[in-house]
């Protein structure tokens, strides 16, 4: 089991900034991939970056050059650094993450925090 405790949503405006936090506890040993996804009203939950245990990672198209990932193993979080935000980008943002099992793939969420970008 993981668990992921998620922190630092909130309201800003548009062209602010704000960083996510998400610290993983548990059986973390073999998490290979952690990321954060964003669901907004009435739309699809999408993923917004991803960060490999070796340290590769991966964007939303929409979210390149704003936002970026990055994780700190020795104290088991993954932050998610984002700027230039804009209203778009109001939604639920949740921190995943995948951990091997055998020949499968386990994925855990955190509980989600808000981000609302005012215009």
């Amino acid at each position: 089991q993981v668990q992921l405790v998620e922190s630092g949503g909130g309201l800003v405006q548009a062209g602010g900034s704000l960083r996510l936090s998400c610290a993983a506890s548990g059986s973390i040993f073999s998490v290979n991939v952690m990321g954060w996804y964003r669901q907004a009203p009435g739309k699809q939950c999408e993923l917004v970056a991803a960060i490999t245990s070796g340290g590769s990672t991966n964007y939303a198209d929409s979210v390149k050059g704003r936002f970026t990932i990055s994780r700190d193993n020795a104290k088991n979080t993954v932050y998610l650094q984002m700027k230039s935000l804009k209203p778009e980008d109001t939604a639920v943002y949740y921190c995943n993450a995948r951990q091997l099992v055998g020949p499968d793939e386990v994925d855990y969420w955190g509980q989600g925090t808000q981000v609302t970008v005012s215009s």
